[in-house]
């Protein structure tokens, strides 16, 4: 590694060669990513429970204490009665199911909380014994930035379902989810550099199977940002028939928005049929670049995560189908969520050892 990030942590350092200090912290980068992929799928099962609007104040020091006492309890639950979710959705519901919704979201938030404390702690004791250099912290701090404004943008998410209508915008939830995508993308990126480093700068493989991995882990980002647009505005309880939708193949309530760009956002019926065309897209463009891979590549990485990338993409895509036709169970929903970040995780080691084939 270069020099260390800062001159008091290297004389600190104990003796530890370069490779086993770069394993150390590409393993808590691993680590990280696991919880934030548990995140989103907490996150999943609270939208999918409505549960996200059960506590109605960002105390990111404070609230990481649950109500203690009965009289806690009734206090959490009087300033619950007073949002529209409550006066307009679960009127008359009883304090027992108000702990379900509750536990529910401060399940979501300890958890970030959690993440935060998993991400600061390490870094600096990484950085105190001298094992992580200036660029490596400094898209570390990046990273643990980023988390910040994830936690922020959770609260400007939950703020949009606090005020008349008791619906969270699904604005909100796209760019919510999108950030935690970012996160764990930067995350697992940082860490395939660390386990697989380059040996030169030019070992960088241009060819045309890295640049079709490439696009393939965007496409998949997109797929994702279109499913949060499905599950914020509750399209997948519409249309549930595949493959036609009620019979066809673009519903006549597409494009009947005006302006015509506000029905990719806003009308139910078009962010459905983006969500299955971009499917069909990747269940195109995938096994083509698998293929390509098992030709070309003589890359045992590259040729591994081609292999789980299908594997996944296909688990995928028949989960997305029976959420569909089942009118998004839990479980389904759930499972479908979790599967699209290895799919994600999935194409992005593809693209790794790709550009690091040569």
């Amino acid at each position: 590694m270069n020099e260390a990030f800062a001159a008091p942590a290297a004389s600190r350092a104990q003796p530890l060669a370069p490779a086993a200090r770069e394993r150390s912290v590409a393993a808590w980068l691993l680590v990280c990513a696991a919880l934030i992929a548990a995140m989103v799928v907490v996150g999943g099962v609270t939208r999918l429970t409505h549960s996200g609007l059960s506590i109605v104040q960002w105390q990111p020091i404070v609230g990481a204490i649950p109500p203690l006492s009965a009289a806690d309890w009734r206090n959490a639950f009087e300033q619950y009665q007073q949002t529209p979710e409550y006066k307009l959705v679960n009127q008359g519901m009883s304090l027992g199911e108000f702990k379900g919704i509750y536990w529910w979201e401060y399940g979501h938030r300890l958890l970030g909380r959690v993440i935060g404390v998993a991400l600061l702690a390490p870094l600096l004791w990484f950085w105190w014994r001298g094992r992580i250099d200036r660029p490596l912290g400094l898209k570390l701090l990046g990273v643990f930035a980023l988390g910040g404004l994830q936690g922020a943008m959770g609260w400007y998410m939950v703020q949009s379902g606090l005020a008349d209508d008791p619906r969270v915008s699904h604005l909100r939830l796209s760019a919510h989810l999108g950030l935690a995508f970012l996160i764990l993308g930067a995350m697992l990126w940082i860490a395939f550099d660390l386990l697989a480093p380059r040996r030169t700068e030019r070992a960088r493989d241009r060819s045309p199977s890295a640049r079709l991995a490439a696009v393939v882990a965007a496409l998949v980002v997109v797929q994702v940002l279109a499913g949060s647009l499905v599950a914020g505005l509750h399209a997948g309880r519409a249309y549930n028939t595949f493959p036609l939708m009620n019979g066809r193949l673009v519903p006549p309530e597409a494009m009947t928005l005006d302006p015509w760009w506000l029905n990719f956002f806003n009308n139910t019926a078009t962010v459905q049929l983006d969500h299955r065309l971009l499917a069909w897209l990747l269940l195109a463009v995938v096994p083509w670049l698998w293929l390509r891979v098992q030709r070309s590549v003589a890359n045992p990485r590259a040729r591994r995560a081609a292999h789980l990338l299908l594997a996944a993409l296909g688990a995928q895509f028949a989960l997305g189908v029976a959420t569909l036709l089942a009118a998004v169970p839990l479980a389904l929903a759930v499972a479908h969520q979790a599967v699209a970040m290895l799919v994600f995780a999935a194409a992005l080691a593809t693209t790794h050892g790709l550009r690091n084939s040569r």
